[in-house]
């Protein structure tokens, strides 16, 4: 069995555990979206896109639907269908801006299942590249990411202008 170990996103576990009060980071990006440090680099009518805080690798992206909710079930058809549109969408960012040679693209539906806000669904979308893993994390706990946030969100961002109408 293959196991994804990343002991590095602890750090957001406790975060997003200890900072509860009611309120929901991703709900405020979205509020602070017009702000670089919310890290929101695209919003649409019924979703959003925002960079991870703590990332598994460079331009790790969550899609975001704008509606706080925790079940897919309590969507409606046409934030599902947008859903769809800004996976592709950000994917086809990722290869234009970042290079991205594949992704692994994933919701976590639960606590259980590892999702870190389960009250406010949202899908990961990770670039991936040829050769992308290393020793580090086995050897020393550390994850690499050779790209910080603002650089990534300002490439990103710049992306995303250059496609908004395609959703």
């Amino acid at each position: 069995m293959n196991r994804l170990w990343a002991p590095w996103r602890m750090k957001y576990i406790k975060e997003t555990i200890d900072k509860r009060n009611n309120s929901c980071f991703l709900c405020e990006a979205y509020k602070n979206r017009d702000q670089s440090e919310s890290l929101v680099v695209a919003s649409f009518n019924h979703t959003f896109v925002v960079l991870n805080k703590f990332p598994y690798n460079n331009g790790h992206l969550m899609i975001v639907p704008i509606m706080h909710t925790g079940a897919i079930g309590n969507l409606d058809k046409e934030t599902k269908l947008e859903l769809m549109n800004v996976i592709e969408l950000s994917t086809n960012v990722l290869r234009e801006k970042m290079n991205a040679e594949g992704f692994n693209i994933g919701i976590n539906l639960g606590r259980i299942a590892g999702a870190g806000v389960p009250e406010h669904l949202h899908i990961h979308v990770v670039p991936r590249w040829n050769g992308d893993t290393n020793y580090m994390p086995v050897i020393s706990d550390t994850k690499v990411i050779s790209q910080g946030l603002q650089e990534a969100y300002e490439i990103i961002k710049e992306g995303f202008e250059e496609v908004k109408g395609g959703v």
